[in-house]
């Protein structure tokens, strides 16, 4: 799990610069270099949060001449991870020019569509609505961060005088006031008018610091946090949250309960687009959800309108007593919980609604707080989801800190509305492209180490959907792991080792599949063997180890999988990758040929009863799909090539000329098919045989 703790507990902020290595670095690249270790650390702000710049003197591409050019992080991106095309560059004398063109507030939005006039060498980076607050600084380096210990002190009640008290005139304060071009020359102002400030405190917000350099800015920013993080720690009254009203479960309850829940709640958010989950049973969330104070604290919403964008207006939280946990009422009571949030959703976006304001939003709750269990997040990926959960520990950080030494104040209910529903940020999400075709999806790829199973996960996740991965080969499965991770967010691929002879490790792989992602969407069972052996030299064992893997192993995953789709009740769908074999006996594979029938006939009953829930079941028909087969490696490959009487290293050739289209059937091509009828693009279709094997008359389906 992830998750930030107690700041207080934690080893302090200490420089990472490195002067040997920033020595050899040009201004723009020791701004990339302060922005990524700034980044780096979530206590000194959150993903995607926070922006930094510097005004570089550099040669005007037209005039040649010298000109002072801010770079400044573009809309969008993430200070741990931004490269240097992820940063904006604006002609300053430009962006000075700009003030004889404001209106005053109630105009300001007008301002953004300015910045592009003001671009340095034709960048395309899009300049952000923050560019006006650093822009005007007069300061050579800054940064804007959002450091739990500073918005501890900047959402409290008495604000400006703990500013003033922790920071005895270094750091100047500002009231509250949504980012935009008139809060840039406030900053201006007050920065001008008291030359010996180090920094602004937002009210609610967060936190400006500059430098006369990049280190001393940098290091100037962390000597601020350290000094509000010591004095928190020093001044802070316990105990946190009002003290402990619960005790948390056993670490195993907490994840059995969240793993049974999660995919009931995503089948009840999920009526417009399919989400994702996240859970979190950290120290720091468990100490928050089994407090005193946690129904009142969660009421009041997030301050900071980075953590209010990702989080929403407030929680929800579920109702559970942790010393007698009634699961059954729990989740019978879900749905009058999320009629009660959304029907309160909707009652705020009327009582804040402007004329223009964008049509009302989902209205579903992004972050779940169950008492003695831990937090659940939903969004529609599983990246925003986790950021999600990470913003709202932020958040509980946040509280803790005010609370311990004054009264923490959430963002007023209209302001929370008019950055929600912001024109600017309406349009930023309009501009987002398109999602893929299996975006807030999740997939099980059984016998995921071999070459079709990584073959199968790598184009599901190429269209957006989330994969587990499942084989009895650890090493094996881990490699594949790694494999998939050169092309894809580790968010989006989880493994399990398990057995699926096994009914046990069958429901763990489940589990652990809606643990890590919130429930099930696509079952591609793969799990596979091949033996080859004349009728007479069968033996029992050859012959049930293929029933075993082929008819049971697959028995065992589509019956879990049901189960978990039918709780869920979104649909899904099913795909065998069964064999030509199936449909087609071959002398001297009794077993696997039978096993292969079966298995098909298998999805063909499945199916039968998936239809009424939506349930589709589809089989993909192989044939000699020899390269990266790990069992066309093994015994499997000399059998076949001894049966045809053939060399093993003339195998594939064999099986290429022996095909109608003479072509070689490849992983990829097994992929291909199980994408088409896993998707929507095969949406009425169930029941169904796709053969993948380059055309083989003898296993034309009747």
């Amino acid at each position: 799990m992830t998750a930030n703790s107690n700041t207080s507990a934690r080893e302090p902020i200490n420089s990472l610069w490195d002067d040997a290595l920033a020595a050899k670095m040009s201004e723009p690249e020791l701004l990339l270099y302060r922005s990524n270790l700034l980044g780096s650390d979530l206590r000194v702000t959150n993903f995607g949060g926070g922006n930094t710049s510097a005004k570089v003197l550099m040669k005007d591409y037209l005039s040649g001449a010298d000109v002072e050019v801010l770079w400044v992080k573009g809309s969008g991106g993430d200070l741990g991870s931004i490269k240097l095309d992820g940063f904006s560059t604006l002609y300053m004398d430009k962006l000075r020019a700009l003030k004889s063109r404001y209106r005053g507030l109630e105009h300001e939005d007008e301002m953004v569509d300015y910045l592009p006039h003001c671009t340095f060498n034709l960048n395309p980076r899009a300049a952000s609505i923050d560019t006006p607050l650093h822009a005007y600084i007069n300061q050579a380096h800054v940064d804007h961060m959002h450091p739990d210990a500073i918005i501890a002190i900047a959402a409290c009640a008495n604000s400006q005088a703990l500013t003033r008290a922790v920071f005895e005139g270094e750091l100047g304060w500002l009231p509250w006031q949504r980012p935009g071009y008139d809060l840039g020359l406030k900053l201006e102002n007050l920065s001008t008018e008291q030359p010996q400030l180090k920094g602004i405190i937002l009210e609610g917000h967060g936190l400006f610091t500059w430098g006369d350099t990049a280190k001393s800015c940098y290091e100037n920013t962390l000597a601020m946090i350290r000094r509000a993080e010591d004095w928190l720690a020093e001044n802070s009254r316990q105990p946190a949250f009002g003290g402990a009203k619960s005790v948390a479960l056993a670490p195993g309850a907490r994840a059995e309960l969240a793993a049974k829940l999660m995919p009931l709640l995503r089948g009840k958010i999920s009526e417009t687009e399919f989400k994702l989950g996240h859970f979190d049973d950290s120290a720091t969330v468990l100490e928050f959800v089994c407090s005193q104070d946690l129904a009142g604290l969660a009421a009041l919403g997030t301050s900071c309108p980075d953590h209010f964008l990702r989080t929403k207006i407030r929680p929800l939280v579920l109702d559970l007593d942790p010393a007698a946990p009634d699961v059954e009422r729990l989740t019978a009571s879900l749905d009058d919980a999320l009629a009660a949030y959304r029907a309160d959703y909707i009652a705020y976006y009327e009582r804040c609604k402007r004329p223009s304001s964008p049509t009302v939003r989902d209205a579903n709750p992004i972050i779940y707080l169950i008492p003695g269990v831990g937090m659940l997040s939903f969004a529609k990926d599983k990246a925003t989801a986790r950021i999600a959960a990470e913003f709202y520990i932020n958040a509980i950080n946040v509280m803790r800190g005010a609370n311990g030494v004054d009264k923490y104040v959430g963002l007023a209910e209209q302001e929370a509305f008019d950055i929600e529903y912001w024109l600017l940020e309406e349009a930023k999400l309009q501009r987002m492209p398109k999602p893929k075709s299996l975006a807030g999806r999740v997939a099980l790829v059984t016998g995921g180490a071999g070459g079709i199973g990584q073959a199968v996960a790598r184009q599901l996740l190429a269209e957006g959907a989330c994969v587990m991965l499942t084989d009895i080969d650890a090493e094996a499965l881990d490699g594949a792991r790694q494999n998939l991770l050169k092309g894809s967010s580790r968010d989006n691929i989880d493994v399990v080792r398990a057995d699926i002879t096994s009914e046990s490790e069958v429901e763990t792989i489940l589990r652990s599949t809606a643990l890590r992602f919130g429930g099930i969407d696509i079952l591609v069972s793969n799990a596979g063997i091949a033996s080859a052996a004349p009728l007479e030299d069968t033996s029992l064992e050859i012959w049930q180890r293929n029933q075993s893997i082929l008819v049971t192993g697959y028995f065992l995953v589509s019956r879990a999988a049901f189960r978990l789709m039918k709780a869920q009740k979104t649909g899904g769908s099913m795909v065998f990758v069964a064999s030509k074999n199936g449909l087609v006996a071959s002398a001297g594979a009794s077993a696997y040929c039978t096993a292969k029938a079966a298995e098909i006939h298998l999805a063909r009953c499945v199916a039968l009863e998936g239809a009424a829930l939506g349930i589709r079941v589809n089989v993909v028909n192989p044939d000699a799909v020899i390269r990266g087969s790990r069992i066309w490696d093994g015994k499997w490959k000399e059998e076949r090539a001894a049966s045809n009487k053939i060399g093993s290293d003339d195998i594939e050739e064999f099986y290429r000329q022996r095909s109608m289209l003479k072509l070689s059937v490849l992983p990829e091509d097994i992929a291909e098919a199980v994408y088409f009828l896993a998707s929507d693009k095969a949406g009425k279709s169930t029941g169904n045989i796709i053969n993948v094997d380059a055309g083989n008359a003898a296993a034309f389906t009747r």
